[in-house]
């Protein structure tokens, strides 16, 4: 079976666990939810982070890199698991500052994490891929070529994959659009648009508004109303940094 089918199952595969990971992550133990809401991760509609689906690959690849050249067993699976965090989490800071460059959006923020590199990656997250890592090289990566070859012999899995795909690909058209528009407004405003924020901001005002919970569609609004949507997103975020600014300048006052 080729390289391109194997990647693909699993780009599928890491897409959707991923999903499902940051789905109970962030409603159970997110600090940033207090409310302990379901929140539907990532900038796509549907249940599928590319990150995770990018990052599986990588890990698939990495697992079959040969470093027999150290004869210590446990020495060489930690180089390994070492080289596998690493290279994940350049991934993470890539795709960070694509958006962060290109389209003036931060897709995650981890600012207040110790450690953090333009918000970007953190000690924190890092130990984390390093724990997903360790998962998938002693639980997954064994099976993985054996569940492919019994899948590709039924009619269901084809089907299922071409389905993924082909809705994958129209969300990614559809997000994009949106990611476009946010783009031009962080651009004549001068302003990096924390996209996490600007969702949570956009659902309190549908509730308020509207008196409707969106967990799917909750960017998805009329062009004029998405305009009012950023507005109301920037001037609340002029509004914290004024007051972050003036309770530094009190405490400051204090301490002298």
């Amino acid at each position: 079976m080729s390289y391109f089918l194997i990647l693909a199952f699993i780009f599928f595969i890491g897409s959707i666990l991923g999903w499902f990971i940051e789905l109970i992550f962030r409603r159970f133990f997110s600090a940033a939810n207090k409310e302990r809401r379901w929140i539907n991760p990532g900038f796509l509609i549907g249940p599928y982070l590319p990150l995770y689906g990018f990052s599986l690959c990588t890990l698939f690849l990495l697992a079959r890199i040969n470093i027999d050249f150290i004869e210590n067993k446990i020495l060489e699976q930690i180089l390994l698991f070492v080289i596998m965090t690493i290279v994940v989490t350049f991934i993470e800071y890539i795709a960070g500052l694509i958006f962060i460059k290109g389209m003036k959006i931060k897709l995650w923020d981890y600012t207040k994490e110790w450690g953090n590199i333009k918000g970007i990656i953190c000690p924190k997250f890092s130990f984390f891929w390093a724990i997903l890592s360790a998962i998938y090289y002693f639980l997954i990566d064994s099976h993985v070529l054996k569940s492919l070859s019994w899948l590709s012999n039924h009619l269901t899995f084809s089907f299922v994959m071409g389905f993924f795909y082909g809705v994958f690909v129209i969300d990614v058209c559809y997000s994009m659009n949106v990611m476009v528009r946010i783009r031009k407004f962080a651009h004549d405003n001068e302003i990096i648009i924390k996209y996490e924020l600007l969702k949570e901001n956009i659902r309190k005002r549908n509730e308020e508004l509207l008196g409707k919970k969106k967990f799917i569609f909750t960017m998805h609004t009329g062009r004029e109303e998405f305009i009012r949507h950023l507005i109301h997103y920037r001037n609340e975020q002029m509004k914290n940094k004024k007051f972050q600014y003036q309770i530094g300048i009190k405490k400051e006052h204090n301490d002298r």
